[in-house]
């Protein structure tokens, strides 16, 4: 079956055809840095993983590229609040982001660019803009003039004459109602500080649009295969990117592009003022692991939205302590005398994962398929009908899937006082002191060590 992606732009799945052969150019908005990342934030980036990680599943060679929005009205706006310099206040919003990137196991991308890093490009693209017509200027603020660029809206599916038109606007961010000329650079005044730039423009900053366009040509090319997102981008920010950039280079931008739905949370839009906008810290702090937050949003399909609930979490943290004790349990299986059952419930595994997400990455169905092998496998296992060869080649499958899910816990190192422990434990019951022996597993319960004990020894894993 055929690689196929719903294309945000026509509306239709579409077989993917990369510009380039093997390779695939990706470019993924990313966080703009006032503020922590919210759950909200990594529903999109768990999807933009998923897709990144089938990818190269599939072969191909990806260069993801995520800009770090680090100058907009919001950072410049708290960073005054809170009385410290723009590059050190978004410093420690950045730092905890990759942080939450590795312990959710979403793979760095190739290039995370800052738009305070690339100020000049984005001059050069406003420069194309003006000597194409496609720009002016008004006392120091430079617009993009949308009724020069004739297919603006098509992205969103703009009527744009059945919408309410302002002359233009020079806020980074507005609504859809507001279909309006939208600033590329801003000139400087006395709310900015001493945030700004001296440039052919003049002294000023740029507009949060421009900065993903100038970023993206800048390490994709001006002519690219695939745009990401969450859906509230689509318009005006990504509308806005397509006009910027095919007015200035006059190439077609991207070939694909993929929007992921809302999250929101226990049925209510997510919003400080509900105390619902969530980091990852906080469920952290509730005793959830960074693994049930990367099941639960990574289970749901990116184009449906997501309810998130505590239930919710709950479930996915027992569904991947089933997933593990599967891995851990087949692993310590020494082999049985094969009924001829388990390669065939191997491979349909196989085909059954990679049907469903060559099918605009259909997660569910494809987990579907796991958790059916997890099913027969164990059964196998039970009436000792699996042998240790088809053992083996069921644990190369779930390696090979795990390429993609990264649901795996891996073994950590135990300490000292660990160890002790659960060798005194072990002392105790060979002396038949079970009350000493149950206290010791009930302090290492309380510590997050979970103990199991089985014919080949006792087998520990840290708590999900």
């Amino acid at each position: 079956m055929a690689l196929v992606f719903r294309n945000s732009f026509t509306r239709t799945k579409e077989e993917f055809k990369p510009i380039e052969a093997g390779k695939v150019g990706l470019y993924t908005c990313g966080p703009t840095v006032y503020n922590y990342a919210t759950i909200g934030n990594f529903r999109t980036y768990m999807f933009e993983d998923l897709l990144r990680r089938y990818l190269k599943y599939k072969g191909y060679k990806v260069t993801q590229v995520m800009n770090l929005t680090d100058i907009d009205d919001k950072t410049i706006r708290d960073s005054q609040a809170a009385g410290i310099p723009l590059k050190e206040y978004t410093a420690k919003f950045i730092d905890t982001f990759y942080a939450d990137l590795d312990a959710l196991r979403i793979e760095r991308a190739e290039h995370y660019p800052a738009a305070t890093d690339h100020i000049p490009e984005m001059v050069e693209l406003v420069k194309k803009l003006l000597g194409r017509g496609l720009a002016y200027e008004v006392d120091g603020d430079y617009y993009f003039k949308i009724s020069e660029f004739e297919d603006y809206g098509k992205l969103a599916h703009l009527d744009i004459d059945g919408l309410k038109a302002g002359a233009r606007i020079s806020s980074d961010e507005y609504e859809k109602e507001s279909v309006s000329d939208f600033a590329l650079w801003k000139a400087w005044d006395e709310a900015d500080g001493d945030v700004y730039w001296e440039t052919e423009l003049g002294k000023g900053r740029p507009g949060w649009h421009i900065e993903c366009s100038a970023m993206s040509m800048k390490y994709l090319g001006e002519h690219f295969d695939m745009h990401t997102g969450g859906v509230d981008n689509m318009f005006p920010h990504h509308e806005n990117e397509i006009a910027q950039s095919e007015g200035a280079t006059g190439k077609k931008f991207v070939n694909y592009w993929m929007h992921s739905e809302h999250l929101i949370v226990e049925g209510r839009k997510m919003s400080k003022s509900l105390g619902n906008q969530y980091t990852l810290e906080d469920l952290l702090k509730k005793g959830y692991a960074p693994d049930v937050l990367r099941h639960l949003l990574l289970t749901t399909h990116y184009r449906q939205q997501l309810n998130f609930t505590f239930r919710g979490l709950d479930g996915a943290r027992s569904a991947l302590e089933r997933y593990n004790d599967f891995l851990s349990n087949l692993a310590d299986y020494p082999g049985g005398t094969s009924s001829g059952e388990a390669d065939a419930v191997v491979e349909k595994m196989l085909t059954g994962f990679e049907s469903n997400l060559d099918d605009d990455l259909n997660i569910s169905g494809a987990l579907g398929c796991v958790f059916d092998l997890i099913r027969d496998i164990n059964r196998l296992r039970a009436e000792n009908k699996l042998s240790a060869e088809e053992r083996d080649r069921a644990l190369a499958a779930m390696d090979r899937i795990e390429m993609v899910l990264a649901f795996r816990k891996k073994a950590g190192v135990i300490d000292a006082d660990i160890e002790k422990m659960i060798t005194q434990r072990t002392d105790a019951r060979k002396s038949k002191d079970f009350a000493l022996a149950d206290k010791i597993r009930d302090d290492l319960l309380a510590m997050g060590i979970v103990l199991e004990d089985t014919p080949q020894g006792v087998k520990w894993k840290k708590k999900v």
